[in-house]
């Protein structure tokens, strides 16, 4: 059997992100290890859901990368968009218009 070849299996004290302390065994080469996530703060251990991605991740690949029909569809969903903010803006003219008129 070669000599050598392994590397070092040292002590390192890993910090986690709620301050907590413990010793293990490690082969890095650090002697401390500080860990920003753990169960005390990911989300799927606490249940709550820190970022929000108002464009959804597989939406937003499918317009970059996607089909053809991926493409058209998320156009279309694009135009049936501004043609509703075109009738709401429409509306509340309309209705300001007609308030003005009952108000004369």
């Amino acid at each position: 059997m070669k000599t050598d070849i392994h590397p070092d299996y040292t002590f390192i004290t890993v910090k986690l992100a709620d301050g907590t302390e413990y010793t293990t065994r490690s082969t890095m080469t650090a002697d401390t290890y500080a860990s920003e996530v753990d169960s005390s703060n990911h989300p799927f251990y606490t249940g709550k859901r820190t970022m929000v991605d108002t464009a959804g991740r597989v939406e937003k690949f499918m317009r970059r990368y996607g089909t053809e029909q991926a493409k058209q569809a998320a156009a279309a969903q694009a135009e049936a968009e501004a043609e509703r903010a075109a009738r709401d803006a429409a509306e509340a003219a309309a209705e300001a218009t007609a308030e003005a008129t009952a108000d004369a």
